[in-house]
């Protein structure tokens, strides 16, 4: 007895300074857990099929507020990815920040946070199959970010960054990135690293937008724009220049708008880049939006056997278009939808030379599914799409087209 005794009361003991530390904090558990039977045809390769997060959408993490009064907060949130359906972790990190919060002046993070191309002006809110292998970063008509997170894709986080968010007023709402220009010197040997991200010293990458939302009658509105640069770092302009010159400052324009009507949904987004950062840019790809891994001297070839391919990357140093349209409707707890896509990358050299990279390229997607919803919490989803890719370079097998078969599950905690 008196061992039991002595035990609890150092259990007691340590367990006071833990409960201590967390008094007047709130730390809440989140995650989701995904899994697909997905299949991949591509033209060239014989069919690919897993059941996997091909979509890279797991998770788990915490979230952490305190009541600091007066209306103010702390926040802050760490979160990783899981895999399920595989045993490897890829792009282990996710949001990690720390920041202020305030009901009258909108929230100020610190660390690594969301693009507000992802989150906040259209990106994933533009696409009701973002979470899944039907994704429209892949196939075309979104970019895919790339892992500085400057885009709109499955993992656009951007390290070392300010993020503020505006309260919402009148329907209206800013918000604003910045990533110090010295962020380079996070690890300056990785030059040519997908995971590197930094202006040139002195300078700042940005990225701001800002959007409005209203009902007028039976019609809900939300219009968006947004414009992002990713200066070139001093490492990057130093490394092997692509087209016989260094990279230039990648500059991204983007406007949207969701139209709604009772349960009726009509949305569509446009974005223009400019000088595609071969880096880690919008020249580049992620594994998620690739499904794998893809050929590093031609983003819409595959390096795994058919299951890699990214359809939204631009050319190295060019300039491009791509776009995204669709139409959902919801019946009790069904969502169907239908949409379409478009990249355009221009060619930024001569197609005689045989350089994947110099062409343009085309690539046209049709996605048709439906999402029906068990709970607030868990979801069944499913669908088909069709990729055309029109490559205009002279290599044998570049239009890889490829059609793509999903079924899956989704559960939020």
């Amino acid at each position: 007895m008196n061992k039991r005794l002595i035990a609890l009361a150092v259990a007691g003991a340590l367990a006071a300074p833990l409960a201590a530390s967390a008094e007047g904090t709130h730390v809440t558990i989140f995650g989701r857990l995904q899994a697909e039977y997905a299949t991949i045809d591509m033209d060239g390769f014989n069919s690919q099929t897993a059941v996997s997060d091909d979509a890279l959408q797991s998770r788990w993490g915490l979230q952490i507020a305190e009541d600091l009064g007066a209306g103010l907060r702390a926040i802050g949130r760490i979160e990783y990815s899981l895999n399920p359906g595989g045993g490897e972790d890829r792009h282990l990190a996710r949001e990690q920040w720390v920041g202020l919060g305030g009901d009258q002046w909108g929230e100020l993070k610190f660390g690594r946070v969301q693009s507000v191309l992802k989150d906040f002006a259209g990106g994933h809110t533009v696409d009701p199959f973002a979470y899944t292998s039907l994704h429209a970063n892949g196939s075309g008509g979104l970019m895919a970010s790339s892992d500085n997170g400057y885009g709109s894709g499955d993992h656009g986080f951007v390290n070392s960054a300010i993020r503020f968010d505006s309260p919402v007023v009148e329907g209206f709402s800013v918000a604003g990135l910045l990533m110090p220009g010295d962020a380079d010197k996070n690890d300056p040997a990785r030059i040519n690293d997908l995971t590197y991200a930094g202006g040139e010293n002195g300078e700042w990458d940005f990225q701001v937008a800002a959007k409005y939302s209203g009902q007028f009658d039976a019609v809900g509105v939300d219009v968006f724009g947004a414009y992002s640069r990713d200066n070139v770092s001093t490492y990057q302009k130093s490394g092997l220049g692509l087209l016989g010159a260094a990279p230039k400052d990648e500059q991204i324009w983007r406007g949207g708008a969701i139209f709604s009507v009772g349960d009726f949904r009509l949305r569509g987004q446009y974005e223009r880049v400019y000088n595609a950062n071969p880096y880690g840019g919008a020249a580049s790809c992620t594994h998620a939006s690739a499904f794998g891994d893809y050929n590093p001297a031609s983003p819409t070839q595959s390096a795994d056997g058919g299951r890699g391919q990214c359809n939204s990357a631009m050319n190295p140093n060019g300039n491009g278009d791509l776009w995204i349209a669709g139409a959902d409707y919801t019946i009790g707890n069904t969502t169907l939808v239908a949409q379409g896509g478009m990249t355009t990358a221009k060619k930024t050299g001569e197609v005689l030379t045989l350089d994947p990279y110099y062409a343009k390229r085309n690539v046209e997607n049709i996605t048709v599914g439906v999402i029906h919803n068990l709970s607030r919490r868990s979801s069944l989803f499913g669908g088909y799409q069709r990729v055309w890719v029109k490559d205009r370079n002279l290599v044998a097998g570049a239009d890889t087209d490829r059609n793509v078969y999903s079924v899956g599950v989704r559960h939020d905690f």
